[in-house]
């Protein structure tokens, strides 16, 4: 397997599966949307916001800068919905470039960084960018299930749908 297809690959995955879920939320009336539905993050809206802190501003500058942030996982960064799901887009769309500079040897190094809580740690680089993309669909599954709680309907997000579809699998 070559590595650095494989991330870019779930990095458009990730990319077009956020797109789908961001359009499906959009319909939501807010009460909805802010309401604490039980997810770990409470509402849709906390759970939007936790993956815009965790996937944009604390891991893509752990892979891109060495940076390592320290912000809280629950922060509310951006109030403002209709911004909120323009910057996730934009997030979204700087890992697959991110991923094309990076030299096929790199995936088998390490990931050295410190924790939100200061700690440092030293991970296999392969594995915690798998992570980043997991949590990603791990989160994105709380919200489809949110969603069909709520009698919303939500797109069907399955990476196979993806892989089917390449002339489908642009982000819409």
């Amino acid at each position: 397997m070559n590595p650095k297809a494989h991330f870019a690959r779930l990095a458009r995955y990730s990319a077009w599966a956020n797109a789908w879920l961001l359009d499906a939320v959009a319909a939501v009336p807010d009460a909805d949307y802010r309401r604490d539905l039980g997810l770990f993050f409470g509402s849709l809206h906390g759970t939007l916001n936790h993956l815009l802190v965790g996937e944009h501003h604390v891991w893509f500058p752990r892979f891109s800068e060495g940076a390592s942030p320290r912000l809280a996982l629950d922060a509310e960064l951006e109030p403002d919905r209709a911004r909120l799901d323009a910057r996730l887009r934009e997030g979204a769309a700087r890992w697959a470039p991110l991923i094309a500079t990076w030299d096929a040897r790199r995936f088998e190094g390490s990931l050295d960084y410190t924790t939100t809580q200061g700690q440092p740690v030293s991970l296999p680089f392969a594995a915690t960018l798998t992570h980043v993309f997991n949590h990603g669909t791990h989160h994105r599954g709380q919200i489809t299930a949110a969603l069909t709680a709520l009698g919303r309907p939500c797109p069907e997000l399955d990476l196979v749908l993806f892989l089917l579809n390449p002339t489908e699998s642009s982000v819409p």
